[in-house]
């Protein structure tokens, strides 16, 4: 699950300033929930810092996992709820402009996405049906999967901003230029922020058939002796 929020946008020292004497600080980022192991992963172009962490839950039953993943699970703002996983990113855009006599143009943009990824972990009791443990083994699977595809996502849509950003035409001044890199984030950002939705709406109107699908498959797996059974 995402739920947006904002970026953040720096020029370098060795920039022209955006916004006057306080520089520029555009501000518009997103968010989904947590953090742990850091990683720096170039994402093409752009630049992706991926964190993990994870929330314990327990349970014996598939009804006991469900209402431990609804108390535990992380906080999502943009739906007021628990779920599963959560995935929090923050963009991160710095630029420099080049001043020329009678116009200004980005010299330069580097975007970074900051991205925390919260998963669950299931403690289970001794107590707990083989046939349980195959169920959560296929849904934490595919609770990291979906997770996965939202870094996915702004991975993408951050590369993209940064494409966009460069290929900016040169504006009649500073102002104009830092105006028109705003309009293209902006831009840019709404486009991440409706494939976003556009993905979870999409996965949570195939999540039984998709949770089937996937069981049937680990259970074929487990038969041809590509996977040990569950103990």
């Amino acid at each position: 699950m995402c739920d947006p929020q904002r970026i953040n946008s720096v020029a370098p020292a060795t920039a022209v300033k955006q916004g006057g004497r306080r520089g520029n600080m555009m501000k518009r980022s997103l968010l989904c929930a947590l953090l742990l192991a850091v990683t720096a992963v170039p994402a093409g172009a752009a630049n992706l810092v991926k964190t993990y962490s994870y929330f314990s839950i327990g349970g014996s039953t598939l009804d006991e996992i469900e209402k431990q993943l609804s108390t535990h699970g992380p906080q999502v703002k943009s739906t007021g709820s628990r779920h599963p996983g959560a995935t929090q990113m923050a963009f991160t855009t710095r630029i420099s402009y080049a001043r020329q006599a009678s116009s200004c143009r980005i010299a330069d943009a580097a975007v970074t996405v900051k991205v925390k990824v919260i998963l669950p972990e299931w403690r289970r009791p001794r107590k707990a049906d083989p046939d349980v443990k195959l169920f959560w083994d296929t849904l934490a699977a595919d609770i990291k999967r979906h997770e996965e595809r939202h870094v996915e996502i702004a991975k993408n849509h951050a590369r993209e901003l940064e494409d966009a950003l460069k290929a900016a035409y040169p504006q009649k001044d500073c102002d104009a230029a830092k105006a028109k890199a705003a309009e293209i984030t902006a831009a840019v950002l709404a486009r991440h922020d409706r494939a976003q939705v556009q993905f979870d709406r999409v996965e949570s109107v195939n999540f039984e058939s998709r949770i089937l699908r996937l069981m049937r498959y680990r259970i074929e797996r487990i038969e041809n002796g590509q996977l040990p059974p569950p103990a």
